[in-house]
């Protein structure tokens, strides 16, 4: 895998409108990289195309660093669950489907 490769297979930071909490931490922002078919298994590509909350609940946790758990998702604020459930739809869109050149 090429640098450009591995650039383009992570978003760039999201930052959370309401930042959790892990113990004394505070998590500001992730970073969620593009994932490989086999952690798409037992979710609906549909379903994350149409940003599904249980679909997103079941991907975040898998592609997010800082590695969230599933009930850290499901207390994320309504808004950061839209923003990352639009970076996840992004990676699975083709380079034709984003309008960019191969």
């Amino acid at each position: 895998m090429t640098k450009a490769t591995v650039t383009q297979a992570i978003a760039a930071p999201i930052s959370l409108d309401t930042p959790l909490t892990r113990g004394d931490t505070e998590i500001t922002e992730l970073r969620l990289r593009k994932p490989k078919s086999g952690e798409l298994r037992g979710v609906s590509l549909a379903d994350v195309l149409q940003m599904q909350t249980d679909a997103l609940i079941t991907l975040i946790p898998r592609l997010s660093n800082p590695s969230l758990t599933a009930t850290e998702v499901r207390q994320m604020d309504p808004a950061d669950l839209v923003q990352c459930g639009g970076e996840i739809a992004g990676f699975l869109l083709t380079k034709r489907a984003k309008g960019e050149s191969e």
